[in-house]
């Protein structure tokens, strides 16, 4: 869905601006307001149904313990829903939240590793109020943080404090996280990779392909900072690669049409590879609301989950039930 089509699901008067979003200093806190307002504008939009369809709920059936009956969503929709529990809904899934240098750069009043850290956040706030499993890797040039994906009291709260660290590595390693959650997760789940992606690609494609011979659904984030994609420089400036430390001294205007040729190669390989291996990516600018980011992937997890409902019902079970 494209962002103006986002922008009329959510209600043009429902979205947050991420700079007053990331005034808040709590992560948590800030989490729960992207939700909150995600939620409150989806009520009102011609989406509403789509909060129950997603969600792990059924409909109340006469015999089931009226103890688990969800009193606000009966609020909102005036119909009866019962939560279904972790075991009912099997959802393990783990973020993999890029820590590097290259996150500390923002024209904003914020950086891309706090834009980040606040996508994560938001995302493992609410697939845990789902009863889901929700899990962290958080690397640059090697694994910094691992936390399984679990549902338990005060696991939310941990997630949180590993995601308020700041970013500190120096380069970016794609490779090293993909093959360690390869090793460490056994069980099938939904991984989803948060990241610049100012790395290298060619061996993204191995061990993306690694994740999915595992049976994980893949979701990929890449995020840039509104400057990194228009390069919007105005005047000839000393730049220092935050990776590497070297001073460059550039003239935008010269350098512009290289750079943009260059940046739009690079995301064509990473849309290319993601295709080929049925990965769905998103490329965001960091000032994007991130109600629109999080209604964008539970909308394309809704098309995957029915997908993958009809693709169940082989021909053969369908002539044999004839």
């Amino acid at each position: 869905m494209n962002p103006a089509a986002s922008h009329r699901a959510l209600g043009a008067g429902a979205l947050i601006d991420p700079q007053a979003l990331m005034a808040i200093k709590n992560l948590e806190l800030r989490a729960r307001v992207v939700v909150e307002g995600f939620w409150s504008g989806l009520h009102r939009s011609p989406y509403h149904g789509f909060s129950v369809e997603f969600t792990e709920y059924r409909q109340y059936s006469p015999g089931d313990d009226p103890r688990y009956l969800d009193w606000r969503l009966f609020a909102r929709s005036d119909r009866f829903y019962i939560k279904k529990f972790e075991d009912e809904t099997n959802l393990r899934c783990h973020l993999l939240v890029d820590n590097s240098h290259s996150m500390t750069f923002g024209s904003l009043a914020y950086t891309k590793a706090q834009y980040a850290h606040t996508l994560a956040a938001t995302f493992a706030y609410f697939l845990h109020q789902q009863g889901d499993a929700v899990g962290l890797l958080s690397f640059d040039e090697q694994i910094r943080d691992y936390l399984p994906a679990r549902n338990r009291v005060g696991h939310l709260r941990q997630l949180m404090l590993a995601l308020e660290k700041p970013a500190a590595g120096r380069a970016t390693d794609l490779i090293a996280p993909l093959k360690r959650i390869v090793e460490l997760v056994r069980k099938r789940g939904l991984m989803v990779l948060i990241s610049d992606l100012l790395a290298p690609v060619e061996a993204l494609e191995k061990n993306l392909t690694s994740l999915r011979a595992c049976g994980h659904e893949v979701v990929l984030f890449q995020l840039l900072d509104p400057t990194e994609l228009e390069f919007s420089f105005e005047h000839a400036s000393l730049f220092q690669d935050v990776e590497s430390g070297r001073d460059l001294y550039i003239d935008p205007a010269a350098a512009r049409r290289e750079y943009v040729k260059k940046l739009n190669a690079h995301n064509a390989a990473v849309r290319a590879i993601c295709q080929k291996l049925g990965i769905n990516c998103h490329l965001l600018s960091t000032k994007r609301p991130l109600e629109l980011a999080l209604f964008d992937f539970l909308r394309e997890r809704m098309r995957g989950k029915k997908a993958r409902s009809r693709s169940a019902v082989s021909p053969s079970s369908t002539s044999a039930a004839a």
